[in-house]
């Protein structure tokens, strides 16, 4: 008898053995690559607690990593073949031969490409899948002017607004700094990123009709850098913001220290600010002015990609989660935790609610994300094209040779153009 129970105890125990393969088989652990400037990842990992509590065959390892290993680290493991099954990046096009195609496995690829710009999902493509659906923008930073609302009230001028050009600005903002005193009418970093917009708004066309740069004689871009100069060289602008030439020297600390009434940069100013200034003065975020090429500022964010594992099932799951962090709800919350601008229609149609009790700053990332849904494509583009690099390198170099002079007005476009077309040989040649 004992010998009998003892027989049917070991067969119970290699059945049990042999069942665990097959359990394991049953859950699938994905590899999520994340880095954060504030708390993306961090909310990121909460949300996918929710999402494996619906979803108990899949399990998400999310790593929180530096920026550096992104740009640097990612690209090398990826091409070898040891890379995550999702990651956190900005070189949207770097890595398009990797990506997964999340069409086939998608209940609702609409959700994707429906709710967002379609530039940037493009960046995402490789030349032999032009439909390829691989990621999305889980958070972008747009450009607009932040207006010291405190001087306006003092000097008894009215804030403008959406549609006011930029002739209208300046004219009041000319007037505040006169009745109050302060050194700068407006101050802008000394970036082509952020000259981009305003060049865009004078009518600048910064690309072809195939989608490569084409600035040497452009009459919009010109136009605004000519205004801007003219506005460094009275007075009305700081001109040792330029000074520094390709050397980044941010303008925040005149906006900062009541220098001048109107500060252009972007959104990533918001949280600083909010720390900075505290209640010292009231700051607004405005429209951006209109000219004849409408009212635009230019993007820039980041994103999450899905790469291709090989493996149908696999591929499904990641799928999975990436369809799970495009429902617009949770796009809308993900937005609001971290107080990112959304680039989601469809988090924008239902609204999102920031986590912050500042006043300014949920009324600086509403105004801020009201700008987004008004971005011209090429305000994208510039942001996205694969050699863009080679734009903000040159342009920020010509700009600063102009205004001190070194430069005739018509040689920055044709100086910014030749830079790029070198930097595109380069890249052919290598």
């Amino acid at each position: 008898m004992n010998k009998r129970i003892t027989f049917i105890a070991m067969l119970l125990l290699v059945m049990m053995i042999g069942l665990v393969p097959t359990l394991a088989q049953d859950t699938i652990e994905l590899n999520f690559t994340c880095y954060q400037d504030g708390t993306e990842c961090d909310t990121y990992a909460d949300l996918l607690d929710t999402f494996m509590e619906e979803n108990p065959g899949i399990v998400v390892n999310l790593e929180t990593v530096p920026y550096q290993f992104i740009i640097e680290s990612l690209p090398v493991i990826v091409e070898v073949g040891d890379g995550p099954d999702i990651a956190r990046v900005t070189d949207y096009p770097g890595f398009s031969d990797f990506y997964l195609d999340m069409r086939p496995y998608m209940e609702d690829p609409a959700l994707l490409e429906d709710n967002f710009n379609a530039v940037p999902l493009a960046a995402f493509r490789s030349a032999d899948n032009p439909d390829g659906l691989h990621g999305f923008p889980d958070a972008v930073t747009a450009t607009a002017p932040f207006v010291n609302a405190t001087l306006f009230e003092q000097a008894g001028v009215e804030l403008l607004g959406e549609g006011a050009t930029w002739e209208e600005w300046i004219d009041a903002l000319t007037q505040v700094r006169d009745a109050t005193g302060v050194d700068y009418a407006f101050t802008i970093d000394n970036r082509g990123h952020r000259f981009a917009g305003p060049a865009m708004s004078m009518g600048a066309n910064f690309f072809d009709e195939e989608g490569n740069f084409a600035l040497a004689g452009d009459e919009g871009f010109s136009t605004f850098a000519e205004m801007l100069k003219n506005w460094l060289d009275t007075g009305l602008s700081a001109s040792e913001t330029w000074a520094t030439g390709d050397t980044y020297t941010a303008a925040n600390e005149f906006f900062i220290n009541v220098q001048t009434v109107m500060y252009f940069s972007g959104s990533w100013q918001v949280g600083g600010f909010a720390n900075t200034i505290g209640d010292a003065f009231d700051w607004v975020v405005v429209p951006n002015p209109t000219g004849p090429g409408g009212s635009t500022g230019v993007v820039g964010g980041a994103g999450i990609a899905a790469f291709d594992s090989g493996d149908d099932a696999r591929n499904a799951a990641i799928t999975a989660v990436m369809e799970y962090l495009l429902q617009p709800e949770v796009y809308a919350e993900f937005s609001g935790r971290t107080l990112n601008l959304p680039a989601h229609a469809g988090a924008l149609e239902i609204g999102v609610e920031y986590d912050t009790d500042n006043p300014l700053v949920a009324s600086a990332l509403t105004q801020f994300g009201a700008e987004v849904g008004k971005l011209q494509d090429q305000a994208w583009m510039v942001a996205f094209n694969p050699f863009s690099f080679a734009y903000f390198s040159a342009s920020n170099t010509r700009l600063a040779q102009y205004f001190f002079g070194e430069i005739d007005l018509e040689d920055v476009t044709v100086g910014i153009q030749s830079d790029i077309e070198d930097a595109m040989a380069n890249a052919d040649n290598s």
